[in-house]
């Protein structure tokens, strides 16, 4: 089942989007690098390299277990394919 989380951040630059980078990495997930434009791949488990969306496959897209749409303003959204053990 489809999971979504809303991050609104402090109102900040960046700040809903590195609020959820670290709820990210405190639930044992990896995201990957920031691309304007594009939404960051999310993967589970620690420290794995994942590359900008546009570089990625359509074969890797589809083997992400989630996507970050976060950009400088506003909040973060984070939709993951299935709710964490934690949420």
């Amino acid at each position: 089942m489809a999971y979504e989380k809303i991050f609104n951040g402090n109102g900040d630059t960046f700040s809903a989007k590195h609020e959820a980078e670290k709820w990210l990495r405190d639930n044992g997930y990896s995201v990957g690098s920031s691309c304007v434009g594009h939404p960051q791949g999310v993967l589970q488990g620690e420290d794995i390299c994942i590359a900008k969306m546009k570089n990625l496959t359509k074969s890797e897209i589809k083997q992400l277990d989630g996507l970050l749409y976060a950009g400088s303003d506003g909040d973060g959204r984070l939709v993951l394919k299935e709710a964490p053990s934690e949420a």
